[in-house]
């Protein structure tokens, strides 16, 4: 039986111009080459599969090869694979270029060791290189040692150090290489490369099949080769799109395209039986909330030609998702998507995984139905006021004029403070208009003296929401019941107990009562500016508690600054033995008699 190579070694690149994927790389060193600026040490990081070890072999074989001649041929800068130097390295041979794995050669001795051997030049060839792979998981004490080496190694050796977890590796180190960075091989390039292996190995293949193995290798040429050759037997050297849907276990396009369809037949049983078929197929809840996400956000990109070349897929799919984008507007796909990354957030958390995934899909139909918002808002349509009872209503309600409320010297109104001049026009149109109720305004008529334990917000105040705070007031201007200083107290604690959050106001009105005074005024004392303004901005709420609990709606307040005469002196240490001493004053004789020191 003849010995099988496995396609990730197989076709693995021997020149700079057939690694896949990382085209500014090899140009950066291929002009290094050309233009003789070879540093000592290169580090190579990246993810796995991607060329890092591959692009240092073929650096190292180019740097040697005997027939690169940059004189006469200075764009032919790749390995000739005929000299002395590229044959022994192509058959394991080679006494200048070496490889090291830092995974079991990590510890100082193996570092020593190399140190040893970088001292002896080469012996064909110019340059002696080492690649050292895995180079993160060598010792603390490993990269110490090896630090001067790699800092000042004699003219003829190169280190070439690779690794996949560029963090780990010290800054001593990195400071003293050249660092490439190798990104991921793009979905489209390795389905490329697969064709050609495909190819060159007589086995037939699909487009479809070839970009689902590139989405499933994540960007790694190795696991694409490698999921390759598993298909290749799996199939009998034909690679088919259900085949690969069979063997790697993943959730086909043709199921997120019958849900989405069912979306657009505004069907929620399909939606449902379809997942179930999902889970009965072993498929994990998360695994189909993230390919419903991307599935959504390739119908979306679909729906604009400029997004088109951001699908990572083959051309029959392609061509599906352009077809069915059309079926759905924008807005809905950023809603569902939104549904679907909320479902994907809170999926780990949920103690009821199956029912979550479910509810966003019954959301998601009933979004394309029309009937989600409607059922979100879930807004009491308005009664329509028919001409004939807009007469009725007048006739049991009669609508006053709307006033404003009267002002008294001294006092400033809400509305004055907020009023801008108006032109003629405004006032013209400013004039007053009867405003017509759907039903007749109710106000009840608190008798003097009751409910004064309400607080400030009470359900009679809902006239304020209409847009006017002085509606309260309309049709009563003129009522003036009498009340006492003993009523007004009792609204005034009342008051008071809803502004015991503003310690400051409260301590002070609750020393200086509202008092009563002649001409319907209501007089308040506070002690300076800052308590006036901050009992400025609650006093509209205590006027109308007021007017309405004692039934005068002529009442006013007054705001008085006050001297505080009972305001305690601040007395030093030295003033209060004074005032101690001049009321005893064997005190003094006593501090004579002991020799005290007094300090103060």
């Amino acid at each position: 039986m003849e010995n099988f190579i496995v396609s990730a070694r197989k076709y693995r690149p021997s020149t700079f111009d057939s690694v896949v994927g990382q085209k500014a790389i090899t140009n950066t060193l291929k002009n290094a080459i050309r233009n003789h600026h070879l540093a000592q040490a290169y580090l190579f990081t990246g993810p796995r599969g991607v060329g890092k070890t591959t692009s240092a072999r073929i650096f190292a074989k180019t740097i040697n090869c005997m027939n690169i001649d940059l004189e006469n041929n200075p764009d032919m800068i790749e390995p000739c694979n005929v000299c002395e130097s590229c044959r022994s390295f192509s058959e394991n041979a080679s006494f200048n270029i070496m490889e090291l794995d830092a995974a079991s050669n990590n510890s100082v001795d193996d570092i020593r060791r190399l140190v040893d051997q970088v001292r002896i030049p080469p012996q064909v060839g110019k340059f002696k290189v080492y690649i050292i792979d895995e180079v993160h998981m060598l010792s603390q004490a490993a990269f110490n040692a090896f630090l001067k080496t790699l800092e000042e190694p004699p003219a003829y050796v190169k280190f070439i150090l690779a690794t996949t977890e560029k963090h780990k590796i010290i800054p001593t180190i990195l400071s003293r290489c050249q660092v490439y960075d190798f990104k991921r091989i793009s979905i489209s390039d390795i389905a490329s490369y697969l064709a050609y292996v495909a190819e060159k190995e007589n086995v037939v293949t699909e487009e479809a099949a070839l970009h689902l193995i590139a989405q499933k290798a994540d960007g790694a040429m190795r696991d694409a080769l490698s999921i390759f050759d598993q298909l290749v037997s799996f199939s009998s050297g034909h690679v088919s799109y259900q085949s690969v849907v069979e063997n790697l276990h993943v959730l086909d396009h043709d199921y997120f395209f019958q849900i989405t369809d069912q979306f657009y037949n505004k069907n929620i049983t399909s939606v449902l039986l379809i997942l179930n078929e999902i889970f009965e197929n072993g498929f994990d809840g998360q695994h189909f909330i993230i390919g419903l996400g991307e599935h959504l956000r390739n119908l979306l990109i679909s729906s604009d030609p400029q997004t088109i070349s951001l699908m990572e897929t083959s051309a029959a799919i392609r061509d599906r998702y352009l077809e069915n984008a059309r079926k759905f507007s924008s807005a809905f796909l950023l809603k569902a998507l939104d549904l679907n990354t909320q479902s994907d957030i809170h999926y780990k958390t949920s103690n009821n995984k199956r029912l979550l995934i479910e509810i966003a899909l019954m959301q998601m139909v009933a979004m394309a139905n029309g009937t989600f918002e409607s059922i979100e808002k879930e807004e009491i349509p308005a009664m329509p006021i028919k001409k004939k009872n807009v007469q009725e209503i007048a006739e049991q309600a009669p609508i006053e004029k709307i006033v404003a409320p009267p002002t008294y010297q001294g006092e400033e109104t809400r509305d004055e403070k907020q009023m801008e001049p108006k032109t003629e026009l405004e006032d013209k149109v400013a004039e007053p208009v009867p405003i017509v109720h759907s039903q007749p305004i109710r106000v009840q008529k608190i008798p003097k003296g009751l409910g004064l334990g309400i607080s400030l917000k009470t359900g009679d105040d809902t006239t304020d929401e209409l847009g006017n705070p002085d509606a309260y007031m309309l049709g009563k201007e003129n009522i003036a019941d009498e009340y006492s200083q003993e009523d007004v107290d009792q609204v005034f604690d009342n008051f008071l107990e809803n502004i015991k959050t503003q310690p400051s106001l409260y301590a002070t009105l609750k020393s200086n009562r509202a008092t009563v005074k002649d001409g319907f005024v209501i007089e308040l004392q506070v002690y300076n500016e800052a308590q006036k303004m901050a009992l400025n901005e609650v006093l509209f709420d205590l006027v109308k508690q007021l007017r309405i609990r004692l039934n005068n709606y002529k009442l006013k307040s007054e705001i008085r600054i006050i001297e505080n005469s009972n305001t305690t002196k601040y007395m030093s240490p030295s003033d209060k033995y004074n005032a101690m001493e001049s009321k005893n004053p064997n005190l003094k004789k006593l501090s004579n008699n002991l020799s005290l020191e007094l300090d103060f």
